[in-house]
């Protein structure tokens, strides 16, 4: 099932086991349990200290193994055939149970080890989904320190008839000794601070009393790692404040335009932008929303935790969001039906009808990519004509189970007060109002800047984007902003990039012509 290249830098991976491991397979006659028998056969063959069983235990899903060793109850299990973006989770908790020690800030780990209750955790996925991975691998981290601490990860394409009786819309989705207990992207941190019920217990501890930061970076995106690299090689004390590291990036499949690199994918880039600020030894606050801005004698930022950091500098790089219709019935339905991420949730909607909003390039991408797990896709836009390019229109057409539906008006979502049902349009032609009988939603209508948390700080544009002159500086002296949340045109990762590091170097000048012992 592996290709030989990836065998043989699996095998290398493999070799760092210390204990051995067994994998209990729970089987069916399926083609996934014929998958997932190839798959586990080929790992074992690549490791003498892995071992596969199969067991018939009417009580397991099927297909589904567990990992453990031979001395130890599982306490991790993959309910599905862990490839796309889920291999790696199943590879990192093989080398975890192996003897592998997890990785993770030691006050996180301290805190795991002193959870003194049972915790059956279980997470919905979809293997195409780029924020999946986070969560499963926090959570069988935890499994793997806490022996009081199980988590199964289920996909939520192979078990449909699940997804429907738990209602699960959304992905991930995860459930704690059977009821629900969060949903989407959450870092290690948020799920240990949800478990001990403490949501500022695992602040950024010692850095709102030290001293104030020379730079500081407000973003983990494309832009907000740039600026925080070229503030580093500057020699200035550099941190960033980051609520997911990636950002909108996290949220892309396909990128094939980022200059010297042919293709690849956002968590992957993501990945990589974040090891290259970790080499030059900056402060990473991940998991952190910054909620005002103030200066005094240092500028003050504000997290949602509680904390304050001073800064002489600061770099606002906070990206954008996915924009919404505003329209009744959207936020009531919000992951039940109504989803803003194609690649995430489109696997549970499979067999069933569902709409996308907007007909510009990632509308017409989304309902292309739905066409193929929807029984039928209807694209609504708001103009006369679909926006996107050319080659993407083409592709579309060709599509017999796609209906477009130009001069549309979103009006309504409608639902049964658990899951979305349908919508209700306006025919721009003639007035009419119409209904559609839909079971998901997918919103495709561009982004809008998160900027809120500065207005009366900054001067922000009609659209909400922070207004920056030629070096990236602000209306507030000191302060300098870059990507996507700015007035910057062109909205693209090498744009974002490239403009994180003018507004890096902008407020170093600044840094350097500050009166000595100044502080901003």
């Amino acid at each position: 099932m592996l290709d030989s290249t990836l065998k043989a830098q699996l095998a290398t991976h493999l070799e760092r086991l210390s204990d051995s491991v067994e994998i209990a397979a729970h089987l069916d006659e399926s083609p996934a349990a014929a998958e997932l028998r190839s798959l586990l056969g080929d790992l074992a063959s690549l490791s003498a200290r892995i071992r596969v069983v199969e067991r018939a235990d009417a009580t397991e899903r099927r297909p589904s193994f567990s990992i453990a060793t031979a001395a130890s109850a599982p306490r991790v299990r993959f309910a599905g055939v862990p490839l796309g973006h889920e291999f790696t989770s199943f590879v990192l908790a093989l080398l975890q149970a192996g003897g592998l020690a997890p990785k993770a800030a030691p006050d996180l780990l301290a805190a795991i080890r002193a959870i003194d209750t049972d915790l059956v955790f279980e997470t919905f996925v979809s293997l195409s989904c780029q924020n999946c991975p986070d969560v499963v691998q926090a959570l069988n981290l935890m499994a793997a320190v806490n022996p009081r601490i199980r988590h199964t990860m289920i996909d939520g394409a192979l078990y449909q008839d699940e997804v429907a009786r738990r209602d699960v819309l959304a992905v991930p989705a995860v459930f704690l000794n059977g009821e629900p207990f969060g949903q989407g992207r959450m870092t290690l941190k948020e799920i240990v601070n949800r478990v001990r019920g403490d949501a500022r217990a695992a602040g950024p501890r010692g850095h709102g009393d030290g001293e104030p930061y020379d730079m500081l970076i407000v973003g983990g995106g494309p832009a907000g790692a740039a600026a925080a690299i070229y503030a580093a090689r500057k020699g200035v004390r550099t941190g960033i404040v980051a609520e997911r590291f990636g950002g909108q990036v996290l949220d892309t499949m396909g990128i094939e335009n980022f200059v010297s690199v042919t293709a690849t994918e956002g968590p992957a880039l993501a990945h990589a932008l974040e090891n290259h600020v970790r080499t030059y030894g900056v402060d990473i606050l991940d998991g952190e929303r910054a909620t005002s801005l103030a200066r005094r004698d240092y500028l003050e930022l504000g997290l949602d935790s509680g904390t304050t950091l001073r800064a002489r500098s600061i770099v606002v790089a906070t990206g954008a969001r996915w924009r919404e219709m505003n329209v009744p019935g959207e936020r009531e339905y919000r992951n039940r039906g109504v989803a803003y991420c194609p690649h995430c949730d489109g696997p549970l909607f499979k067999g069933r009808p569902v709409a996308v909003i907007g007909g510009g390039n990632s509308g017409v991408e989304a309902a292309i990519d739905l066409a193929g797990l929807a029984s039928h896709v209807t694209l609504l836009e708001y103009d006369a004509s679909l926006r996107a390019d050319a080659v993407l229109r083409q592709k579309l057409a060709a599509l017999a189970n796609v209906t477009v539906l130009t001069s549309a008006q979103t009006l309504a979502v409608d639902g049964d007060g658990r899951r979305v049902t349908g919508l209700r349009y306006r025919n721009r032609g003639d007035g009419s109002e119409q209904p559609l009988a839909v079971e998901g939603i997918f919103v495709q209508i561009g982004l809008v800047p998160n900027t809120d948390w500065l207005k009366g700080t900054v001067r922000l544009s009609a659209r909400g984007e922070i207004e920056v002159d030629a070096h990236g500086e602000t209306s507030a002296p000191g302060v300098y902003a870059a990507g996507d949340c700015t007035t910057v045109p062109y909205k693209q990762i090498v744009i974002a990039v490239g403009d994180g590091a003018r507004a890096a170097l902008g407020a170093f000048d600044h840094l350097i012509r500050l009166p000595v012992g100044a502080a901003a």
